[in-house]
């Protein structure tokens, strides 16, 4: 019966572990001790704005999804450091900062990439988490065991890859091929309790332009000089990460791995990557 009871109070303490790690997410703040001077030029940026497209001029668009996998060792300054320090954070980091502080919203994956279904800071922050209960002996009594609940964060090195959902168009005004991500989600690898991986788990999309006002303000490690002040919003705004094709639109609505596998996947999404620089081509043509 004791256990029992222990188990009902789960739910409520598992809430307050949660609103306990909501109050607590540590952010990267520029620190005067800890830099020659103070970047304030940060702080205060905002997105760099977008080129004016009109309905009219595209000629042509197409919808990709790409993976951007952690072990790609250009992908590693969003993967560190997993706790912020010397005024950095990853790309996980910034995003919770980003919904803790309410300036994002997080979707819900199993309802699709529509950004259709929100879900709320504890439903966001409760993914990867979780509350177990067990017993320890007495310190001065081994024979006595008293029981205890373990609350669980996510293990932000488990985030090993993003989705990202763009537009590739052709804007006849400017004569080029243009590109708008539209969403990314994290993803994060499951593991059984023998340490066996188990497969991905999409966390929760987000509507990227909502998500530049975040990025724009945290700054992104520049490995060839410290100095050179790049923020999230920069580096993908300038295409500095290396993916891969993991779906396009289709009439099927499915993706490669549906009807590839292996290396026959691998050669698909490199089809298809080259299949839209020939359709610029062929519009140039026309």
């Amino acid at each position: 019966m004791y256990v029992k009871g222990v188990l009902l109070c789960l739910p409520i303490i598992a809430s307050s572990a949660l609103s306990a790690q909501l109050s607590n997410v540590s952010c990267p703040a520029p620190s005067v001790l800890n830099t020659l001077v103070v970047k304030a030029q940060l702080p205060n940026r905002t997105p760099t704005p977008y080129a004016s497209v009109r309905e009219a001029d595209i000629m042509s668009e197409k919808w990709i999804w790409r993976t951007i996998d952690m072990r790609e060792k250009m992908n590693q300054p969003y993967y560190y450091p997993f706790e912020p320090s010397n005024n950095r954070a990853n790309l996980l980091s910034v995003i919770y900062c980003g919904i803790a502080a309410g300036k994002i919203t997080p979707y819900k994956p199993l309802a699709g990439d529509g950004f259709e279904v929100e879900m709320t800071k504890e439903e966001a922050f409760s993914i990867g988490s979780s509350v177990d209960s067990t017993q320890y002996p007495d310190l001065y009594n081994p024979d006595i065991m008293h029981d205890t609940v373990i609350f669980r964060e996510l293990d932000p090195k488990d985030v090993m890859e993003y989705h990202i959902k763009e537009i590739w168009f052709f804007d006849r005004q400017r004569s080029m091929m243009d590109v708008r991500i539209i969403g990314i989600c994290p993803v994060r690898y499951v593991y059984g309790s023998d340490g066996e991986f188990r497969g991905n788990q999409e966390m929760f999309w987000l509507y990227f332009p909502q998500l530049r006002n975040v990025l724009a303000i945290y700054q992104y490690f520049n490995r060839f000089n410290n100095v050179g002040i790049l923020s999230y919003d920069d580096v993908f705004a300038k295409r500095m990460f290396s993916s891969y094709i993991y779906k396009e639109s289709n009439v099927y609505d499915r993706t490669i791995t549906d009807y590839s596998a292996g290396m026959d996947a691998m050669m698909e999404s490199e089809r298809i990557k080259h299949d839209m620089i020939n359709n610029e081509q062929d519009l140039w043509d026309w």
